[in-house]
């Protein structure tokens, strides 16, 4: 949960979503890695040569996110087309569990080679990365969709407001992205405030903030396995629910500790890292019931809808903490997460997503 709504020009999310369900998705997946290589290797040139401008590395910095952009959405709309149904939620673990390792040994890594590779060589290595990335894609088969499914393009707009109506339909989804925006709203400046926590109130320096990070996906990889060998609550609400109540519990309790209490604080930043695979369950309810050439836009529809809360989160959260200090907006902050994880759990909507009988194999809903 906790990158994969982050670095997205988002204002273009819902279009993007639009070309991913017209487009081929194998395609997508192989061209978002070689355009985030060619920025690389672009900057990796221009440092070479003299000292970066700034403008160049913004614009390296938004090739990159473009290439997210269209990376994820096409992800999350492919796994279904490839993974049996049952196995989604325990591929959101396993994958979760992957990206925390690194999370994990990048900063670890990139400490112990700074000192002897310069900067191009971060960059050629990201470079490979991206390379083996493709590659790993283009020796997977993915299913096109049924000739049934995809129609001729219809005008760009009307392909944009059919991914909205095959969700606005769906009336749990739709509620469940709105309880995902709100969300996003109180937690993500948390995400920001997390070294600030560490060193102005903790007292720490940039070590304990870094042991704060590291606890967070030490946290992250738990949860990932967990759910990877558990695959959640048959009733997948009842998981997302215990997610939010886990990060919920843990920012209040850090917002409640005294000064002298980091080690408490990295234990809470272990539990709400684990929460964060939990709610990655999410996205299998909709690989689940909205039909696969759609999956494109609603997608890109529900990451830009919750990241535009974050900029809106952030100015919030910034004024509050500064007025009443930031461990009590940790725990403000607590107490409204807990109080939204009632939503999964008591909104009629959102309870009708998954009943509990399931329905039919191979059931959706556009």
């Amino acid at each position: 949960m906790e990158t994969q709504y982050l670095h997205h020009p988002d204002r273009a999310g819902p279009f993007i979503g639009v070309l991913v369900d017209r487009w081929n998705r194998k395609a997508f997946l192989i061209g978002a890695d070689i355009l985030i290589a060619l920025a690389g290797a672009v900057l990796a040139a221009a440092a070479a040569q003299s000292t970066l401008p700034t403008w160049l590395i913004l614009a390296i910095l938004f090739l990159r996110s473009i290439g997210t952009a269209f990376h994820t959405p096409a992800m999350n709309a492919v796994t279904p087309l490839i993974l049996p149904r049952d196995q989604l939620a325990r591929t959101v673990g396993f994958t979760q569990a992957i990206l925390s390792i690194s999370y994990i040994l990048s900063p670890l890594g990139g400490a112990l080679f700074y000192a002897i590779w310069p900067m191009e060589g971060f960059i050629a290595l990201d470079m490979a990365g991206a390379a083996i990335a493709s590659l790993a894609v283009a020796a997977v088969k993915i299913p096109a969709l049924p000739a049934g499914e995809r129609s001729f393009p219809a005008p760009f707009l009307e392909e944009l407001a059919a991914g909205y109506r095959a969700l606005r339909a769906h009336k749990g989804l739709f509620t469940l992205i709105a309880t995902g925006t709100l969300y996003m709203f109180v937690y993500m400046p948390i995400k920001v405030l997390f070294p600030l926590m560490s060193t102005m109130y903790f007292g720490g320096t940039s070590a304990h903030a870094a042991a704060a990070e590291i606890a967070f996906a030490i946290g992250m990889l738990l949860g990932g396995l967990l759910l990877g060998v558990w695959g959640g609550f048959r009733r997948k609400t009842h998981t997302i629910c215990l997610s939010i109540l886990m990060m919920g519990t843990g920012l209040a309790v850090a917002g409640l500790l005294p000064r002298r209490g980091f080690i408490g604080f990295a234990a809470c930043c272990l539990v709400m890292g684990a929460s964060g695979p939990l709610y990655g369950v999410a996205n299998v309810l909709y690989q689940e019931q909205i039909k696969p050439e759609y999956l494109g836009r609603v997608f890109s529809l529900s990451m830009s809808l919750m990241s535009l809360a974050m900029p809106l989160g952030l100015l919030f959260s910034g004024a509050l903490a500064r007025k009443f200090g930031i461990n009590r907006w940790f725990l403000l902050s607590g107490l409204t997460i807990l109080t939204i994880a009632l939503l999964p759990w008591r909104h009629p909507d959102i309870r009708a997503i998954d009943p509990k009988e399931p329905a039919p194999e191979g059931r959706q809903i556009s």
